[in-house]
């Protein structure tokens, strides 16, 4: 019998819910969540947020958005010449400073927000002191920040963020098959990103439906793939 012809998968965009009843909170994140639910009764005016990639930054970051209408912005994108405007919202998030920011400009950011009375989140998948900072009285601001955590997730949540991927692709998948996802992949919601992608990739070029092997499969194959 011939091979059962596969299909390119088109590579068609899905709507992810980013709403606030689409968080999902479990003991990982329920520090985070609650902190930030808590605005603007902040222990400091700086928060920091940290957690590795896919944990549900961009997510929290939304729902902090909506909800005290905060400006955002790209860490990388931060100068010296916005901070003013910046400084006129509710408050402000900077997001991903691991990768890199202005550090001058960041300090102007911060003794700006002070001076207008409201709170910067910054949100990272390292801490300050893995930044290279070379400024000492930033270095000093950011010692004085809260920090806030986001942890790999537990087998609970971790089943609840795969339904919730699938069916942010319109997939209605077996909870036979979730479960058996959970227990063969590393406990991360980066990895839990990446392979939902990737099994709805596999199901659409095979035109089949998604099954515990073609799940060990697409795993198997991610396991030799590096996390970036």
């Amino acid at each position: 019998m011939a091979d059962t012809p596969r299909q390119l998968p088109l590579d068609l965009p899905h709507d992810e819910a980013l709403g606030r009843d689409d968080y999902l909170v479990g003991s990982s994140n329920m520090a985070a969540f609650e902190l930030l639910d808590r605005w603007p009764d902040w222990p400091s005016s700086v928060v920091i947020l940290a957690g590795p990639v896919g944990a549900g930054k961009t997510h929290l970051v939304e729902v902090f958005r909506a909800e005290s209408g905060a400006a955002v912005i790209d860490a990388q994108d931060l100068t010296s010449e916005l901070v003013g405007d910046l400084a006129l919202a509710p408050a402000v998030v900077l997001e991903d400073a691991h990768r890199g920011v202005d550090e001058t400009a960041l300090f102007h950011l911060l003794n700006a927000a002070r001076q207008a009375g409201i709170n910067v989140l910054i949100t990272s998948r390292t801490w300050p002191s893995a930044w290279n900072l070379r400024l000492p009285d930033l270095m000093s601001r950011l010692r004085a920040a809260t920090p806030v955590e986001i942890l790999e997730p537990d087998d609970g949540l971790l089943q609840h963020v795969l339904v919730k991927l699938f069916a942010d692709r319109q997939l209605h998948v077996d909870l036979a098959v979730v479960d058996y996802l959970v227990v063969r992949m590393e406990r991360s919601l980066g990895v839990a990103c990446r392979a939902v992608e990737a099994i709805d990739r596999e199901a659409l070029a095979g035109r089949v439906k998604i099954s515990k092997p073609l799940v060990g499969r697409v795993l198997d194959r991610l396991e030799a793939e590096p996390l970036v």
